[in-house]
């Protein structure tokens, strides 16, 4: 501001000479230039540099990857993040974003547990390929499906699906090696008794410790199996349970979990308030999705145009972040789920399908941007990027 006009405002001359004497008499702080940036930058960095220590194998498809620090330290994190890991894979980068599964109490490594998807470009890729030594960039620890002693009951009841129980084994591992006054309540679905992931380490828990309560659901048993058997019902969780109240409710899992397990809490009562959910990604099949158009099959490929670049073809059931990746055009990426909004583009023209629940802020709505990552063409596009 220009000095004539300061000069007019009430106070200039003491404030000026209060300048003056902290000149004259304070601290010097210009060494310190820099370090406040530095800290902030070694607890949130935007990348990180990893490598693979340690593969454990937890079920015929699934795989723990322990990766340690290349720079020599990892952020801390809080149970229930994620780390979004980029990879190069026949000539296509792309990302995908990991729960951390390990305790936040361990500093000296992250620990990932991937499960293999069918026809997974990167899943079949970690379990089949990548080895103790391999290198990777990844961001850091990102994400909300956190616990909040503030607005949380200290009763969490979990539900889990599949590779979704990976939140749940930090928040787990946090509790017992914390001694936290906190009671879980965990259910765990799968379709086989050998799909579980850790179910040994989960016996074992919840033997040992009277806060945890392992509840495994397989789908097709043995005749000899005891436990839960079929699906995570409201019968289900009414019979454990006993009451509801003074409860937060967390799940996490593939979206046909979500899908049925949503309308079994909404039967019990529980007020959507105290429900939590992960994003964990689109649909497997899209055509399934409810407001999916018919007349669009899967054979069916569009063109999109990209501003400035070449057009290229996109096949309806993929999303315009994975068509993009394809064609070796990069769109940054962190969640994949349509949470965090790094993905976004421009539509220009054209329409794309965008399930239900994708949080696209007012503003992106009024001006055309999507969440690339959760956006399926249904014509052809003109986007930008």
């Amino acid at each position: 501001m220009n000095e004539k006009i300061l000069k007019q405002l009430e106070g200039y001359e003491t404030v000026k000479a209060d300048m003056e004497t902290a000149e004259k008499y304070g601290a010097d702080f210009n060494s310190e230039k820099g370090k406040v940036l530095e800290y902030i930058h070694r607890l949130h960095p935007a990348t990180m540099r990893l490598k693979v220590s340690r593969i454990i194998q937890e079920t015929p498809s699934a795989k723990t990857f322990r990766l340690v620090s290349q720079d020599g330290y990892l952020p801390p994190f809080q149970a229930g993040q994620y780390i979004s890991i980029i990879f190069d894979i026949s000539e296509i980068r792309t990302s995908r974003p990991f729960s951390i599964s390990s305790s936040p109490t361990q500093t000296g490594y992250y620990d990932i547990t991937v499960r293999r998807v069918e026809n997974g470009l990167v899943s079949n890729y970690l379990l089949d390929t990548v080895k103790n030594g391999d290198t990777f960039e990844s961001s850091g620890p990102c994400g909300t499906f956190v616990f909040n002693p503030i607005i949380h009951d200290s009763t969490m009841v979990c539900i889990a699906g599949g590779s979704g129980i990976t939140p749940f084994m930090s928040m787990i591992r946090e509790i017992t090696d914390c001694g936290l006054d906190r009671t879980v309540y965990l259910f765990y679905g799968n379709r086989e008794l050998k799909d579980i992931i850790f179910h040994e380490e989960l016996t074992r828990i919840s033997n040992d410790f009277l806060n945890i309560f392992y509840i495994p659901v397989i789908e097709n048993v043995s005749k000899d199996f005891t436990g839960a058997c079929g699906l995570i019902t409201s019968q289900l969780l009414n019979d454990t349970l006993k009451k509801h109240s003074n409860k937060s409710f967390f799940l996490c899992g593939p979206q046909g979990m979500y899908d049925f397990c949503l309308p079994q809490l909404d039967h019990l009562g529980i007020p959507k308030r105290k429900i939590r959910q992960e994003v964990y990604g689109p649909s497997v099949d899209i055509f399934d999705y409810p407001g999916w158009p018919k007349e669009i099959k899967k054979k069916d490929t569009f063109k999109i145009s990209v501003k400035g670049r070449s057009a290229i073809k996109a096949a309806a059931g993929d999303s315009l972040l994975s068509s993009l990746e394809k064609n070796k055009i990069l769109v940054p990426s962190i969640c994949r789920s349509g949470g965090c909004s790094m993905c976004r583009v421009k539509v220009l023209s054209g329409k794309v399908f965008q399930p239900a629940g994708v949080p696209v802020r007012a503003s992106d709505k009024q001006f055309g941007y999507v969440h690339s990552c959760m956006s399926f063409p249904v014509e052809d596009l003109e986007i930008l990027v």
